[in-house]
């Protein structure tokens, strides 16, 4: 069994990657600013916050067979009320962060046999929608980050990402928190519901798995992107 990095590890969805992972018999390590409610031989964690623009990342021996980086923000406000530093942090955070672990652990990915990397973007990258302009803005970066290391990286790493629309998740909890809020994201999809964690954890782990695909951003997103 291989070794995964979780970024994110803590919540919603890089906790369903996390714990799949760990059921497959994998070790996981574990970056995130707070330590989840999980227990397991083969898990270890390291406290990383990776909204600041210089992150100390744990010397790793030995081959990484993926990285997951799941950290993301959801600021939705007018663009009248943003400032310069919201987009500063959103990108920090989406895009930098990306970076900063990728370039750290390239060595040991380039050890492994079959590597990969899984990023997240959002469904509002691509698709046009009000209140979004910061959140898009870095997550249409992280898009091309994608697109280009997959090229750099190809043959040897596979890149990836997954645009989802609105998650059942701790972030996107106040969107959510009343069954009329509720209904009215599930009836803005195509499918009529809004996605699960789990989901989000099952594609992303597909998509590590699949050694034929490289430089993809698949939507997981209700349709939402797609068809009326």
């Amino acid at each position: 069994m291989g070794k995964y990095l979780v970024a994110g590890c803590s919540s919603g969805i890089g906790l369903s990657i996390t714990k799949k992972l760990l059921a497959q018999g994998h070790q996981v390590v574990g970056l995130n600013r707070n330590m989840p409610d999980l227990t397991n031989e083969l898990f270890s964690f390291v406290s990383v916050d990776f909204s600041l623009q210089e992150i100390n990342l744990p010397e790793l021996e030995g081959p990484i067979e993926g990285i997951f980086y799941c950290p993301g923000s959801i600021q939705l406000r007018p663009f009248k009320n943003l400032k310069p530093s919201d987009f500063i942090n959103d990108f920090v955070l989406n895009v930098v962060g990306a970076t900063i672990l990728i370039k750290q652990y390239l060595p040991q990915l380039q050890l492994a046999n079959e590597p990969g990397i899984v990023l997240f973007s959002s469904v509002a990258a691509q698709t046009g929608m009000s209140f979004h302009s910061s959140i898009a803005t870095a997550k249409a970066a992280l898009e091309g980050l994608t697109k280009s290391l997959a090229a750099e990286f190809a043959p040897k790493i596979r890149v990836n990402a997954i645009a989802p629309s609105l998650t059942q998740t701790p972030l996107s909890e106040k969107f959510i928190n009343t069954p009329e809020k509720l209904n009215a994201s599930k009836d803005r999809h195509p499918l009529k519901n809004i996605g699960s964690a789990d989901d989000l954890a099952t594609c992303a782990i597909q998509i590590m798995n699949n050694n034929w695909m490289t430089g993809q951003i698949i939507a997981m997103d209700g349709g939402l992107s797609s068809i009326r």
